[in-house]
């Protein structure tokens, strides 16, 4: 159904070639599937958002969120302890929060997933207990590996790399946005993972993290997965994992926590980017199939641009052949139009030559097509080549 919706938005358009879209931007290249202001690339979708937070209440997430914990007891169901082999989890739903039972051991989603914007809410308590790593602490491990710190340093020195907002024993947070203990801190967090090919690198993945809207981390690249005293290197991770939450021996509430999957990066076949010539040409060729589908299901004008448009993702004889004799049709019945009333059809002509001269630049249509030096002429008889 979305397709049919998409294709039928193309066709609307393409009885108006003279607004930004086809034969506009530069073209599709060997790395880009799709030109610029391309109108064959796929609308975004839409996306209800949601609301933000208060300190008494938590805001609603996004349309497209899966939420994790909305807090009711029933969302315990989604949560399992981190031990091996797993059991039910001795955390706690308390006034709506997720609590941490000190000594019952790590929680875990009982879903997995990889790439994500994730949304969570925490709460030290509100009379600090103990100094440094033990003051609120607590972590988020995103697919159950890298570390995002979560304690108490409103007023709370500690090693940097340790600090709230850390990627821990990675990356310190440029700041601390802290709001006082027992109020609500806000961490919003966009996670990529290492992506790794024949045993080679060819990301190193990042976490970029926000607390109470302040940016702490700026796409910080990931150095394996860190960690307590050990530095670690880069290392693959698996497609999915679960969300941690770990039990450091201090009763830490958690809310609203939701993530949004993200879509694949260009590397792993994504069509957003820097693609490789080989998923660049697989992708063109996919586009002018479509493109060349829904032409099938126009007539006259439409039909002809279509075709035409076709040949600047993939070459195709058949396409070239048919397009080229619907122009030449064209410039046949300007020819019968009285010279007092070819005036009218000003807009059509030109609307053509900007088609013909844009694929004739970046050389989709023969250097011979005749239809060019014809256009050409009729423009230059008729003053229309000249600047006003």
């Amino acid at each position: 159904m979305r397709l049919l919706i998409h294709f039928v938005t193309l066709s609307f358009l393409a009885s108006n070639l003279a607004a930004e879209g086809a034969f506009y931007g530069d073209p599709p290249d060997a790395h880009h599937p799709w030109a610029i202001h391309d109108l064959n690339r796929p609308q975004p979708p839409r996306v209800e958002p949601g609301t933000f937070s208060s300190q008494t209440e938590p805001g609603k997430p996004p349309s497209d969120a899966i939420v994790l914990f909305g807090g009711t007891e029933a969302d315990l169901s989604k949560w399992q302890s981190a031990k091996n082999p797993t059991e039910p989890t001795k955390w706690i739903v308390q006034d709506g929060a997720l609590l941490c039972v000190p000594k019952s051991g790590y929680v875990r989603t009982k879903e997995e997933f990889g790439d994500c914007q994730l949304h969570l809410e925490w709460a030290a308590p509100a009379k600090p207990a103990g100094s440094s790593q033990n003051r609120g602490n607590s972590g988020v491990f995103l697919m159950g590996l890298v570390e995002v710190q979560v304690l108490d340093n409103y007023d709370n020195p500690t090693y940097a790399d340790g600090f709230a907002g850390s990627v821990y024993g990675i990356n310190p947070p440029m700041v601390n946005a802290l709001r006082k203990p027992g109020e609500w801190q806000v961490y919003d967090i966009i996670f990529r993972r290492p992506l790794f090919k024949d045993g080679q690198e060819i990301d190193p993945g990042a976490l970029t993290v926000f607390c109470n809207g302040v940016l702490l981390q700026d796409h910080t690249p990931l150095e394996g997965i860190g960690g307590h005293k050990a530095r670690t290197k880069p290392r693959p991770y698996p497609e999915k994992g679960p969300l941690q939450l770990q039990d450091h021996g201090n009763p830490v509430r958690y809310r609203n926590i939701w993530y949004r999957p993200l879509p694949a990066r260009a590397v792993e076949g994504g069509t957003n980017g820097y693609l490789t010539e080989e998923a660049a040409s697989a992708k063109k060729k996919e586009i002018a199939s479509n493109i060349r589908l829904d032409a099938t299901k126009l007539e006259g004008k439409a039909k002809m641009y279509r075709l035409l448009e076709s040949l600047c993702y993939e070459s195709n004889d058949a396409a070239l052949k048919e397009s080229t004799a619907m122009v030449a049709t064209f410039l046949a019945e300007v020819k019968q139009i009285p010279p007092a009333k070819i005036e009218s059809r000003k807009g059509d002509i030109m609307e053509l030559n900007n088609a013909v001269q844009y694929l004739a630049k970046y050389q989709f249509i023969p250097g011979d097509f005749a239809a060019k030096g014809e256009l050409e002429r009729i423009i230059k008889e008729q003053g229309w080549d000249k600047k006003k």
